[in-house]
């Protein structure tokens, strides 16, 4: 897992830090409703296959962490969305400072957990590979 990390692109950073602040903002605003998680359920398999029927090719099978993320991504947008309707929020952002930074805290703490780890782990093989050729 610590190499995971350490050798973790922005671009999948990125999407680490959208899973974070989902979590921050959910934990805050959580609600037990089955019907809230049954149909952020029903869209995720109904979007996600739609998503992976699109993402496939011919002749290349998808990664199981692409099509993981296929079905994740619509089941958190719609559970997000449900979740905050009606409670103030600016697009994705609370308007109240508490859960605003609570949601900033997370993200930031999570980049430097992978900083650290980053940093402690050594250059990544890209790095290494980028030393040797000049």
């Amino acid at each position: 897992m610590k190499k995971y990390f350490a050798e973790l692109q922005p671009t999948k950073l990125i999407l680490w830090c959208y899973l974070v602040w989902y979590f921050a903002i959910v934990l805050q605003h959580f609600e037990p409703s089955p019907e809230l998680w049954l149909s952020s359920v029903g869209i995720a398999i109904l979007i996600g296959f739609a998503l992976n029927l699109a993402a496939a090719q011919r002749d290349q099978a998808l990664d199981r962490w692409v099509i993981f993320r296929l079905y994740l991504f619509p089941f958190c947008v719609s559970s997000y969305s449900a979740l905050i309707k009606g409670k103030g929020f600016f697009l994705l952002f609370p308007t109240e400072p508490k859960p605003l930074l609570i949601g900033v805290a997370a993200c930031c703490a999570f980049l430097g957990l992978v900083g650290v780890v980053k940093v402690s782990h050594g250059p990544t093989l890209e790095e290494q590979r980028g030393d040797e050729n000049e």
